[in-house]
């Protein structure tokens, strides 16, 4: 996509290279003259760059180059004024560089000078504000969860890599699982096998019961299983009141607070977007759950922005490439250029629908490994080609407004599936 689209013979052009106190300006009037200038990263010195902009409106085209989150406060007062924002891809800008320059010398002038280059050859593409476009809540949350899940995630590595081997090696196979909180909380109360030891059979059953509230199993002889292990545990015979013992409990409770803190906000995230239309939508498809469309809403934003499925597809680095040259020809691939993000979501969408019933996800899947099944690398390329169509699928289910059918031939007077293949619904075939 490019800004050209929506802008009418601009007679001025403006390009900034972003940084974080200092912005670096370099404008382009109607008779070639160019103009340097450095903005202070402050709300003075934007709304007096801002004001001159804004009177020549529809006339003026700026990009620039996004630069961690620096670029937002200036991108939303441009918006806001209704100024034509553009952006331009970071790879492009070293790219383009390299080419000019013929040299390895990066400084912020020489930047702004390659981002006019590629706003004059329309290299760019445009940009929208969340906060204007009201996707800014959405990708807040997401960006907590994913925070909140990644620091688990490493305090759950931790455990299952240094503390477990050391005095409880037998949980190590239930902390595999990720929603195992019951795990966590019988841990803190039985930290190492002299803490199972101070009970006796009886006693640890009755203790520990309370500490797996919602666990369906036989607590009374699943304990006594752990109290027999305790017996003949290979761990470290460290006592419960050392400092070791001190310091796993330490991680124990982090762990578990981090629980407690995702819990409520998966909560949240299906109580703010229960009446988001596409966010109800993206669910109807096989593998896709509240986490998962709440990423792609934040990641994506309006899938309507996009001209067709295959902008989509290079905007989340689903896009084929190969490198040729010559009678050389090397493999095609995918190109992994766009949102690594939203590649994540897609692929996890796509493992969860190849093992449900009933779905075309499944059948592509198989399909593409019936030639050889235990073939590793063409079971890796069956899962990418499966989270590539993923993509196209939720490309048309939110831009027609269709929900996800299997089988819509069912839901037609005196009709029958006629074939097989017959699996999802025609805006997605």
């Amino acid at each position: 996509m490019t800004s050209n689209a929506f802008i009418t013979a601009p007679t001025v052009w403006v390009a900034i290279d972003v940084a974080k106190f200092m912005h670096q300006v370099v404008s382009e009037l109607p008779n070639g003259r160019r103009c340097t200038m450095r903005v202070a990263n402050t709300k003075a010195a934007l709304d007096g760059f801002v004001e001159p902009l804004q009177a020549l409106g529809q006339r003026c085209a700026i990009a620039f180059e996004p630069t961690g989150d620096y670029h937002r406060p200036l991108a939303y007062v441009l918006g806001r004024a209704g100024v034509h924002v553009a952006q331009v891809s970071s790879i492009a800008v070293a790219r383009t560089r390299e080419a000019l320059y013929n040299s390895w010398d990066k400084n912020d002038p020489k930047d702004a000078q390659v981002i006019l280059h590629l706003l004059k050859h329309g290299t760019t593409q445009r940009y929208l504000d969340p906060l204007i476009t009201g996707h800014l809540d959405v990708q807040e949350m997401a960006n907590t969860y994913q925070q909140v899940s990644w620091r688990k995630a490493r305090l759950q590595h931790s455990l299952l890599t240094h503390h477990v081997p050391l005095y409880v090696p037998e949980a190590e196979r239930y902390l595999h699982r990720s929603r195992a909180e019951w795990v966590t909380s019988l841990l803190l109360f039985t930290p190492c096998p002299a803490a199972v030891r101070q009970f006796s059979n009886a006693a640890l059953v009755t203790a520990a019961s309370a500490q797996i509230t919602g666990r369906k199993i036989d607590r009374a002889r699943w304990l006594a299983d752990v109290y027999e292990a305790a017996c003949h545990r290979i761990g470290l015979p460290v006592m419960p009141d050392s400092e070791a013992v001190r310091m796993l409990r330490v991680v124990l409770e982090e762990y578990r607070a981090l629980w407690a803190l995702r819990k409520p906000l998966e909560g949240d995230i299906a109580t703010r977007l229960a009446n988001q239309p596409d966010f109800v939508r993206l669910q109807t498809l096989p593998g896709i759950g509240p986490i998962l469309a709440l990423i792609i809403l934040a990641e994506a934003r309006d899938l309507r922005r996009f001209g067709c499925a295959r902008q989509f597809l290079k905007y989340g680095g689903f896009d084929l490439c190969t490198e040729q040259s010559g009678q050389f020809r090397g493999l095609t691939r995918l190109s992994t250029r766009g949102n690594a993000r939203l590649r994540y979501a897609f692929w996890m969408a796509g493992t969860v629908a190849i093992r449900l019933q009933q779905n075309s996800f499944r059948r592509k899947f198989e399909d593409d490994i019936r030639p050889d099944p235990t073939n590793a690398d063409r079971r890796r390329k069956g899962y990418t080609a499966v989270a590539a169509k993923m993509a196209r699928v939720t490309y048309a289910v939110v831009t027609t407004g269709t929900d996800y059918r299997r089988f819509p031939e069912a839901t037609r007077p005196g009709g029958r599936i006629p074939s097989p293949r017959a699996v999802e619904a025609q805006a997605t075939s």
